[in-house]
């Protein structure tokens, strides 16, 4: 890529664009910086110096008030002498200069008695081999003679201290601007390069893979916190997704079988010619009606309880008094069909959730548990020459209980509804609580394939999970099953 299109994409980059705007406003705070403290330092140095000229001029005064013209002499004298010496020149009422260590001075400078109002030129006795101009400031004192004093001081210590911490600042200045350069090519380069790859998996994710997800380089930052939280998004429309597929598949394949059924029950009743047939085919396209109402009703709650929809509707419950109603209330219905109810039901366990929707799953795993826990499986001839032998006896097999427990576990309250029929594989499982999936493939049995779906739904709208486990270890024959609803954040 070109020099000029590598630079044009770079600052297109709003980090780019940042920086270069705080490196810009960190050079004019600097440049501030630097002529602020060398105008305050100069001004530092010139107010002291004027002080310690207003003593000397004091102090040459009061020599002349003790001991005339001659004591001044003699105390200028000594003071010019000394090392680094001031200005000191006595002038005659024309401005000539009589006595002193300089050669000459600006025009004008011993016109008027005080401070001079600007810096006045003056030379050197030793500015040999070309002329050299130095800068002062002085105060000049009249005589009662008319002589002219002037008292001053060179001011190219302030001026080269001026110089010394200008240039040390823009040397600082200098240091810290290919710093930040340094660390924004360090930093901000290694940023847009994260931006650029989280721009690739984006392509890609916007090109149909939700399998991609944006790269975490596990720094913990505020990009690895963002990549984190679309990554769980992604995860979520993909779930969301993967679970729209199957369900479309599932309802092409499983409402196919019921809508022709209900198709030939509907064409029977036409043909029809007895009253009495035409009552019963009606009679079963309702059946078969309710059925798939059934069915599209499940799903709908599903769909509403994945999408959170209802998560609002949140309270404090009693989940001991919701399963021992439904115990209750489906007690009848599991006697008729040869099996018995077993409740041990902790009491005044409390946790947050919708009451509804976990009255909904109990009554969901109690209804698949009257379904599949009196299915016994095939016996063999001789079990079955036993069972006959042990009934002619006299000895009658207890029917298959359906228990209902209500218990405080090490992760928090656990409702589980276990059955003693022929179970679920420990592979089959993980597919069993997906939408229409049921073992049995010839479909012969009741049931929608919807229930644990729900089930599983629901708990994790209140953030706990459904476990499936074997309710009689070591029993291939007919292990039985057992689900556990365990919900977190229980109350004491």
């Amino acid at each position: 890529m070109p020099v000029k299109s590598r630079l044009g994409v770079l600052f297109k980059s709003t980090a780019v664009r940042l920086s270069a705007l705080y490196i810009l406003l960190f050079a004019l705070c600097a440049a501030f910086l630097v002529f602020y403290v060398t105008g305050l330092s100069e001004r530092i140095l010139n107010n002291q110096t004027r002080e310690s000229l207003k003593e000397e001029v004091q102090e040459i005064e009061k020599a002349y008030e003790r001991g005339g013209v001659t004591q001044l002499l003699r105390t200028m004298e000594r003071r010019a002498r000394q090392p680094g010496a001031n200005l000191y020149v006595i002038a005659g009422p024309n401005g000539e200069i009589v006595a002193g260590n300089v050669a000459s001075v600006q025009p004008g400078v011993f016109d008027e008695e005080g401070w001079t109002g600007f810096p006045f030129r003056y030379e050197r006795y030793d500015d040999s081999g070309g002329v050299k101009r130095h800068l002062a400031t002085a105060h000049v004192f009249f005589l009662d003679n008319g002589f002219r004093v002037l008292v001053g001081r060179d001011l190219g210590e302030p001026s080269k201290l001026r110089l010394l911490v200008r240039q040390a600042l823009m040397v600082a200045l200098l240091i810290m601007g290919i710093g930040a350069v340094v660390i924004w090519f360090a930093i901000g380069r290694n940023a847009l390069k994260r931006i650029d790859r989280v721009s690739a998996a984006s392509q890609k994710i916007t090109a149909g893979d939700l399998s991609q997800r944006l790269p975490v380089s596990g720094s913990g930052d505020e990009f690895d916190r963002l990549s984190s939280s679309l990554n769980g998004m992604l995860g979520r429309i993909e779930q969301l997704n993967e679970g729209l597929r199957q369900v479309s598949d599932n309802i092409a394949h499983d409402l196919k079988t019921p809508l022709t059924r209900l198709r030939n029950k509907a064409s029977d009743a036409l043909s029809a010619v007895d009253e009495s047939a035409k009552h019963a085919a009606l009679e079963a396209i309702i059946v078969e009606s309710d059925q798939l109402i059934r069915t599209f009703n499940a799903l709908l709650m599903i769909s509403r309880v994945e999408a959170g929809s209802i998560a609002a509707e949140l309270t404090d419950i009693d989940l001991s008094a919701i399963a021992a109603d439904s115990a209750e209330l489906y007690e009848p219905v599991v006697e008729e069909a040869g099996q018995q109810m077993v409740c041990d039901i902790a009491p005044g366990l409390s946790v947050r959730g919708n009451r509804e929707l976990i009255g909904q799953a109990i009554s969901n795993l109690i209804d698949n548990a009257i379904k599949y826990g009196a299915i016994k499986p095939e016996a063999s001839k001789s079990e079955a020459s036993d069972s006959e032998a042990a009934q002619s006896d006299g000895v009658v097999e207890p029917p298959p209980a359906i228990t209902v427990r209500v218990a405080r576990g090490a992760s928090g309250v656990e409702i589980s509804v276990s059955d003693q029929g022929p179970g679920v594989p420990a592979d089959k499982r993980a597919e069993v609580v997906k939408r229409f999936v049921r073992l049995d493939k010839s479909r012969s049995k009741p049931g929608t394939g919807l229930g644990l779906s729900l089930v599983e739904a629901i708990m994790a709208l209140h953030g706990g999970q459904l476990v499936l486990s074997d309710t009689r270890s070591g029993d291939e024959a007919a292990p039985g099953l057992t689900a556990t609803m365990v919900f977190p954040g229980m109350k004491p």
